[in-house]
């Protein structure tokens, strides 16, 4: 008899692709908007991070809210309510003309990424997924937001040529709107087992709560959390100062590139398109090697690549070749981090667990936005904060070689 075996292309993961790449198309694109904003209304540089900064945290906090939403009602009433905040919180924060009002509706911002983003459809695509497809699913899913960073950040500098970044605002808030057609197609049938189906959240939740595997998986998600996001928020604006109007070696006109402001949108893109790459080749070694191994080696090169990138001479060619080199590892944490919260705790409630670790990543996002922000107008300059990353990186792969990979059910058993 000839074995069947399950796809891996299904239609619940191309629309949960879909969702995720217009999400981080507008949420990579916050950066290129620091500049704009800052002049227009003269804000110090903290103001506008702190607005990204709560976003972030918004977003942490969100995630296991929209998880356990998810978890009760639906997957798709939970993505819908998403949506909708989401562009809420855009359409509202046009119209803000202070440091406190944008700041105020970013949580709106950061609450509609929690319901449009990784915890929800991660957890949607893991439990439709096999056993077999469920680590290369997850790594799909999460490069298709890194395909949203590769667009994301030169389309929004694209339209900040011939409209307001308040228009560009309202733009994306329409396309995020847009992908709720596509639901209807994401319909989930549950691969957890009866066992899982059987056990309530509050269970789920002491058993986790009490093994220090899961306490060690939520601490070293942090350093991810706040490598990406200061330098999704900052880079842009780093790279405008720190190259200037200097390009003696022709770099920007090789590759296209007018200016240094550019370069910053470019360098995003940069991120997004090698991370496409590495994190489906995070999935792929996923389904064979040790997750936790795994993700103690990428943390490892996060710390390097940026320890040799802040201590060379900062030009248009280093930028390029850090952005190539960090993009590899960019979200590579994502399918792995997800993966092993699934294989440890079963995927009945892996939305809601998750998204409690999200929440470590996006107190780290907090930090490096925040910080960056800070850091910048008492100092005028990155290089404080940016060496925080680098600790925290080597930090975060220390941690995740104590954890304790088998299921836990088989450990309780």
């Amino acid at each position: 008899m000839t074995e069947t075996r399950a796809p891996l292309i299904t239609p619940i993961l191309v629309v949960g692709c879909i969702i995720i790449l217009v999400n981080f198309a507008i949420r990579a694109s916050f950066g290129v908007f620091q500049i704009p904003i800052a002049q227009e209304f003269n804000w110090p540089r903290a103001e506008f991070s702190l607005a990204i900064a709560i976003q972030n945290l918004a977003w942490g906090i969100g995630q296991p809210i929209f998880g356990a939403i998810a978890e009760k009602i639906g997957d798709r009433k939970a993505i819908i309510m998403g949506a909708l905040i989401y562009a809420f919180g855009l359409v509202a924060s046009s119209y803000a003309v202070s440091p406190e009002a944008h700041q105020f509706l970013e949580i709106a911002v950061g609450f509609g990424i929690a319901g449009t983003g990784f915890g929800v459809i991660l957890a949607v695509v893991g439990r439709a997924a096999s056993d077999e497809n469920r680590s290369m699913a997850l790594a799909i899913a999460t490069a298709a937001g890194s395909a949203g960073q590769v667009v994301g950040a030169p389309v929004a500098e694209f339209m900040l040529g011939f409209m307001t970044w308040q228009n560009v605002f309202v733009v994306f808030a329409a396309a995020i709107i847009a992908v709720l057609a596509l639901l209807p197609l994401m319909k989930s049938d549950s691969t957890a087992s009866k066992t899982e189906l059987e056990e309530s959240l509050g269970e789920i939740l002491i058993k986790a709560f009490r093994d220090p595997s899961y306490t060690l998986i939520f601490l070293g998600f942090f350093s991810c959390g706040y490598q990406l996001a200061f330098i999704t928020a900052h880079f842009p604006a780093f790279v405008t100062e720190m190259c200037g109007a200097i390009d003696p070696s022709g770099t920007l006109a090789s590759i296209g590139v007018s200016t240094t402001s550019a370069l910053g949108a470019v360098s995003i893109s940069l991120i997004g398109l090698a991370n496409i790459a590495g994190t489906l080749l995070a999935g792929y070694l996923g389904k064979t090697y040790s997750k936790k191994y795994l993700l103690a080696a990428i943390y490892t090169g996060r710390t390097l690549v940026a320890a040799v990138f802040i201590l060379m001479p900062i030009t248009p060619t280093s930028v390029i070749i850090f952005s190539i080199a960090m993009g590899s590892l960019w979200l590579a944490t994502v399918p792995l981090t997800s993966g092993l919260v699934a294989h440890i705790y079963g995927l009945r409630f892996m939305g809601t667990l998750y998204g409690i670790v999200f929440f470590s990543h996006q107190l780290g996002s907090f930090l490096g936005v925040w910080l960056g922000g800070r850091m910048y107008d008492a100092y005028g300059d990155y290089t404080f904060v940016w060496w925080i990353g680098i600790g925290v990186g080597a930090f975060s792969a220390i941690v995740h070689l104590p954890i304790k990979e088998s299921p836990l059910k088989a450990r309780l058993a």
